[in-house]
């Protein structure tokens, strides 16, 4: 087997809570996987479903081709990982933690270790119950990458850092997959950073997958139009909604409007639709890109500014 997570109809369960509902997925190696959703939405679980913190409540979840029950030390020697609560041990140095990780990694790579320290400021006197919330993240994610991994999860891994630490984690993390061939997956509500290190994203909404497939491919499918009436305010028809349904939010009024579209991946056909809607309304239509951050409302459901029906979203 090739990849190194599949889910097959994989479903968890806490009680009468569905937390993911029977989701198929897999990561391929070498790639790196956005993991995307709103607070709930099942990704911390489908984390520790990976690495067999949680079991399946029905279906299977392999893990370099192994079901995640029968985990050994093999597999998980394999695996670096970044949870947004890391258990590290209060009582020792920053370098004392590093010391008794090394030991149980025959792969562990010092000098990665030692450009780390020093990129990320950590001071290896510092007592790991001393740090602050970021720099503790700083040493979770050593911890997880000097082992060189082949697979690497980082959930929520820059929510505690500072932007200038954001940035040099995000660096660092292109860097490893040009080394080392690395897959990642990182989930984040930090789109914009997410946007610039993913090839691939995997959307979750209430515990099912609603998009997996390149971030490209994604970008390709919506536009953000920029409307602008030439004299008076903008037409009836940007303040009462629109019947088509590639519209999918409207923001701002007066003379200016901002669109988010999905007018079709092919190119004349979404050329095609704008000149359409601009002849049509009498309106400025000027196209340019949509980020992630714009589009991820339409992925999971929701339509702010807008009553339009929901659209089935690419599995």
């Amino acid at each position: 087997m090739n990849t190194h997570f599949q889910a097959r109809h994989l479903t968890r369960r806490f009680g009468d809570k569905l937390a993911l509902d029977g989701i198929d997925l897999e990561l391929q190696p070498d790639s790196v996987t956005g993991l995307i959703g709103r607070n709930g939405s099942g990704k911390t679980t489908l984390i520790r479903t990976i690495v067999g913190l949680l079991l399946p409540s029905a279906g299977d979840a392999l893990t370099f081709g192994k079901p995640v029950a029968d985990l050994g030390e093999a597999e998980l020697g394999r695996i670096g990982a970044v949870f947004q609560e890391n258990r590290l041990m209060g009582w020792m140095t920053v370098a004392g933690q590093l010391e008794f990780a090394r030991a149980y990694h025959k792969h562990w790579d010092q000098a990665r270790e030692a450009t780390l320290l020093d990129v990320l400021e950590l001071d290896p006197t510092d007592r790991v119950s001393s740090l602050s919330p970021g720099n503790a993240q700083k040493l979770a994610l050593l911890l997880a990458v000097c082992p060189r991994p082949d697979l690497l999860l980082l959930d929520e891994p820059v929510s505690a850092l500072d932007p200038i630490a954001r940035e040099e984690l995000l660096a660092f993390l292109l860097e490893l997959v040009r080394e080392d061939d690395t897959t990642i997956l990182i989930s984040s509500h930090v789109l914009v950073d997410i946007e610039r290190v993913v090839d691939r994203i995997a959307c979750l909404d209430r515990g099912r997958v609603v998009y997996h497939d390149d971030l490209d491919d994604l970008l390709e499918d919506y536009q953000e139009w920029l409307v602008t009436a030439p004299a008076g305010p903008l037409p009836e028809c940007l303040t009462a909604g629109f019947r088509e349904d590639w519209i999918l939010e409207r923001r701002g009024t007066g003379r200016q409007a901002l669109l988010l579209v999905r007018p079709g991946a092919n190119g004349n056909e979404a050329e095609a639709r704008r000149a359409g809607f601009r002849e049509r309304h009498g309106l400025h239509v000027e196209a340019r890109p949509a980020n992630l951050e714009r589009i991820f409302p339409s992925l999971v459901g929701r339509r702010p500014g807008l009553r339009t029906p929901k659209q089935e979203v690419r599995p």
